[in-house]
């Protein structure tokens, strides 16, 4: 019988994630001629993601969010689970295995944050909306640092495994990036310059894919242990 690798279920959500802005944006362009959407406001000339979600592809954004997460989601638990039995390098201590606890945790709070964002759009809930947009940023973002934490710890004891310092650069690399980047877009959003902050929404999500792509590193050693 045929099995899934785990490291398939990363670019499955990075394919999603990746299909979906892309779906979005050439909507925008190409099929709405970068119309004013009604929940834009009226200075505003660029969209955010979440004006081109609340429209007609409403549908096409929740599935999108959806099917990313959880692909993503199985990619932590993966991780976890592979981890545990030996298949990866293994956590050896209380503070690793409690760190990859609280990954998973502001993952799944991410996760919560990203699905609800997409359901309670912004032109309709638009207090709703921004609160769960915050909730994925802070829970996607701290979870990244868990693991990177995680990986230092590993990558320490386990020397001899360059992957885990790979993937621990790859993943700092997004975290840093990340902040900076909700720093700025948090800033012109509540002063009021939405072009900016529809940009930096923009590059913030593309970024997290690549993030996402990050996981089939963690995950693909596993191959060579699938026997034992």
């Amino acid at each position: 019988m045929m099995r899934i690798s785990y490291w398939v279920f990363p670019i499955l959500a990075g394919v999603i994630w990746l299909g979906t802005l892309l779906g979005l944006l050439l909507f925008w362009v190409v099929d709405d001629h970068k119309i004013h959407y009604a929940s834009e406001a009226d200075s505003q000339s660029i969209a955010y993601i979440s004006d081109v979600g609340a429209s007609r592809l409403k549908p096409l954004f929740i599935t999108g969010c959806v099917l990313t997460t959880l692909f993503l989601d199985i990619s932590f638990g993966a991780d976890r689970w592979l981890r545990h039995k030996g298949r990866l390098v293994p956590n050896t201590t209380t503070g690793e295995k409690v760190l990859s606890g609280l990954t998973i945790v502001f993952a799944i709070i991410g996760t919560a944050g990203l699905i609800l964002l997409s359901i309670f759009d912004t032109l309709r809930y638009p207090r709703l909306h921004d609160v769960f947009l915050l909730l994925f940023i802070a829970g996607y973002v701290l979870s990244a640092i868990f693991i990177c934490w995680e990986y230092q710890r590993l990558g320490i004891r386990y020397r001899e495994h360059r992957v885990l310092r790979i993937s621990f650069w790859i993943k700092l690399s997004f975290v840093v990036i990340e902040i900076l980047l909700a720093i700025a877009f948090v800033a012109c959003t509540f002063t009021g310059n939405y072009n900016p902050g529809a940009v930096f929404e923009w590059i913030i999500a593309f970024i997290f894919s690549f993030y996402v792509f990050s996981f089939y590193v963690d995950l693909y050693p596993a191959v060579h242990t699938k026997n034992g």
